[in-house]
């Protein structure tokens, strides 16, 4: 099956040349120049990935990203001028899965594009839905596996993007252990860690803020200093 992919980005030129290079990737390719011309095309095709300046007439691409986070099995990847550390460590707590600066390297941007659907396609497979058929209870939370959501225990909702679900399933599925940012990051991304890969540590902070709404909640993880992290609630699994 061809992926599709979809660049949203205001610049003409720019726009061209990424259609070109992903067409001569094989990739099936739609562009549009802002969010509404995002969202018109998201309407009426399916797309497997995302490829979106920050920089973008109407509203700019950390907004948007916060819409797109809450698709099933949708990558996204940053490519802007944008490069501040602030703006890239934002993009990562919106859900983004990559983020890159102008200007790139074509080849390392296909070599991300290509390993993030591979990484997408893996996950739609029998054996990856039928780990997510789980349920695990926790200290009065319940987390989800089919629909990919953390119930507190007022029963507040929380949808989590695919790289949060898998860190907490993985913590889930190992109480009492320390697990290093190289485990998760391989779980959550299917990549190894890279230099100064603050990854990880974002996810970790959006799921403990999730926790740390409710005051009767411990804190269910802690911070290993030099060694990781480690879950210390009990836990229940049920098998839907």
């Amino acid at each position: 099956m061809t992926a599709k992919l979809l660049i949203v980005e205001d610049e003409v030129v720019t726009r061209q040349t990424l259609t070109r290079l992903f067409q001569q990737e094989g990739y099936e390719v739609y562009d549009a120049a802002d969010g509404l011309q995002m969202e018109n095309i998201m309407q009426q095709q399916p797309v497997d990935l995302v490829i979106m300046d920050v920089n973008l007439p109407g509203k700019n691409g950390l907004e948007l990203a916060e819409s797109l986070r809450e698709r099933d099995n949708i990558g996204l990847v940053f490519l802007t001028g944008r490069d501040s550390e602030d703006d890239r460590l934002l993009a990562l707590e919106l859900g983004a899965d990559d983020y890159l600066s102008k200007p790139y390297n074509p080849k390392e941007l296909t070599i991300r594009v290509r390993n993030l659907y591979r990484r997408i396609e893996a996950s739609k497979t029998p054996q990856a839905l039928a780990t997510g058929s789980q349920q695990f209870h926790f200290s009065g939370w319940r987390l989800d596996g089919d629909s990919r959501c953390l119930f507190s225990p007022d029963g507040q909702m929380f949808r989590l993007p695919k790289s949060e679900y898998r860190a907490l399933e993985l913590f889930l599925s190992n109480p009492g252990r320390i697990l290093d940012r190289e485990t998760l990051v391989k779980r959550m991304l299917d990549r190894e860690l890279r230099p100064n890969d603050r990854t990880v540590d974002v996810a970790i902070r959006r799921i403990r803020r999730h926790f740390e709404s409710h005051p009767q909640t411990p804190n269910l993880i802690t911070t290993i200093h030099g060694e990781g992290y480690r879950f210390v609630g009990d836990v229940n699994v049920e098998q839907n």
